[in-house]
């Protein structure tokens, strides 16, 4: 089987897919861009880990990952390796006492695994070409999922400036721990994705 390596660009919420999120992988070694529809829970734990935000306690996919450290095995890698009524599936490969087993998994879980194993992501080439698509422009590689999926609309905002502007950014590190004390992750992820669009101002 070929296979392809890729990594994330980015993450970006469909209102067209009744509140899902899409997660757009993109080809290392080329241009090519592929998009996968997954759940809201998934999208917060795949974001969380990618920006570091710790909760309080272990989410599902960390207690994997825990276990799994725990029996001394290791995530050697993930394939997204088949494409069936457009549905993705995916493999999880573990490796424990030099012996490897792939263990079935939705792309989303395999994803937001790998992230926390630092482990590679790779999809089937045949995959590849069923279901990924090339970029109109080179712009397109440095905007992220925003351009890929167009039907997401994100307002503008106007930032505030000078001590205005800490003001409001301490405000939002405390509505941040809050939220994450709280375990209310779908609040605290667009508390961080607010905190992250204002200090890109910088």
């Amino acid at each position: 089987m070929n296979k392809v390596q890729v990594e994330i660009l980015g993450l970006s919420s469909t209102p067209s897919a009744g509140g899902a999120y899409a997660i757009l992988l993109k080809e290392v070694y080329g241009v090519r861009r592929l998009p996968i529809i997954i759940g809201a829970f998934e999208a917060q734990a795949i974001a969380l880990e990618i920006e570091g935000i710790k909760p309080p306690r272990p989410l599902t996919h960390d207690l994997l990952k825990n276990i799994i450290d725990n029996l001394g095995a290791s995530v050697q890698e993930i394939l997204i390796d088949e494409l069936r009524d457009n549905t993705f599936f995916a493999k999880i490969i573990i490796e424990v006492s030099s012996m490897t087993n792939d263990i079935d998994s939705r792309p989303s879980d395999a994803i937001a695994l790998a992230v926390r194993a630092q482990a590679p992501i790779f999809v089937n080439e045949e995959v590849m070409k069923a279901a990924a698509f090339i970029p109109s422009g080179e712009e397109e590689t440095s905007e992220g999922s925003e351009e890929a999926f167009p039907d997401e609309e994100i307002p503008e905002k106007p930032q505030p400036s000078g001590s205005s502007r800490e003001s409001r950014l301490a405000t939002l590190q405390n509505q941040l721990r809050e939220a994450l004390d709280s375990e209310d992750y779908e609040r605290a992820a667009k508390i961080r994705d607010e905190i992250k669009k204002m200090t890109d101002q910088n």
